[in-house]
């Protein structure tokens, strides 16, 4: 590995060496290697590597990456040489385009986020709901359920189960107070979620069970080698129903805020234009 390492220093440095002829006069950075009419500086290379790095490490980082480096750099010079015109004036709009692209982006959305008004009442998401319910079917199941996972050989399962099935507010308050002995639990059976978060947090959950999950007020106790799962259903929607607001909420909020976002950013656009031509910055000539 040490001759390795020392080979590799010694052709870096004739690299080095071997690119001074080319040095750009303008510019003082320190040429490390050099393709053709592109070149490689050392800041680039000390950027790849830290004080934690060992030599040796070092040494097969620098390497590959020079390697890397330069077999791009010959095939894209290999491509200007064989690609034909009208492809590379292509190539070169996508890039410009892309370039442009990133640039007016990044500015619309550092000056639209700061003047974006994030809050959002109920009544908007209501409203817009309303109006396009057509638009909030649901894809896939949801139930509202709490569950409980906890060991085989709990000696207070009985009691457990009992409570959790009776469940007032007596019970949910034991039911906390009891949880460090659970594996898992959920107890907020007042929230939807999808089926298929069901089937990855209780193991012996199958998607043949799907028709015992899909009751409303339906007690399941389930088990494995270790475990026992005591699940309550509380309440069902299936798929092709019409999503409730509260599951559609977070969506709407999204579509929302995004509406406003792209008012502001026409707003913008707008403003920007009618500023470059008061300032004589934008002109069309007949």
């Amino acid at each position: 590995m040490k001759n390795t390492f020392s080979r590799f220093i010694l052709v870096l440095i004739g690299l080095t060496l071997f690119s001074c002829d080319y040095f750009r006069q303008t510019d003082d950075r320190k040429v490390v290697v050099r393709v053709n009419e592109s070149y490689l500086y050392e800041e680039d290379i000390n950027a790849l590597i830290n004080e934690n790095t060992s030599p040796e490490d070092s040494a097969i980082i620098v390497s590959n990456y020079i390697t890397r480096w330069a077999t791009q750099q010959l095939l894209i010079d290999r491509a200007e040489l064989n690609l034909p015109d009208t492809q590379q004036k292509e190539f070169d709009e996508l890039v410009k385009n892309y370039r442009n692209e990133l640039y007016t982006n990044a500015y619309t959305d550092a000056v639209v986020t700061r003047d974006l008004d994030t809050s959002l009442n109920r009544e908007e998401i209501l409203v817009y709901y309303e109006q396009n319910k057509e638009n909030f079917i649901l894809g896939e199941d949801l139930v509202k359920l709490r569950y409980i996972n906890l060991a085989r050989n709990s000696n207070n399962l009985d009691e457990v189960k009992t409570k959790f099935k009776r469940f007032n507010q007596e019970d949910q308050e034991d039911l906390l107070n009891m949880a460090i002995q659970f594996k898992n639990y959920s107890m907020n059976d007042s929230v939807w979620v999808k089926t298929k978060t069901v089937y990855d947090k209780i193991g012996p959950l199958s998607v043949e069970d799907r028709s015992s999950l899909l009751k409303k007020s339906n007690f399941m106790e389930l088990q494995d080698s270790l475990n026992v799962y005591l699940v309550y259903v509380n309440d069902v929607l299936s798929r092709n129903e019409q999503a409730p607001i509260e599951y559609a909420s977070a969506t709407i909020r999204e579509i929302l805020l995004n509406k406003r976002k792209q008012a502001l950013i026409k707003e913008l656009e707008k403003d920007i234009t009618k500023d470059a031509i008061k300032n004589n910055e934008f002109e069309i000539f007949d």
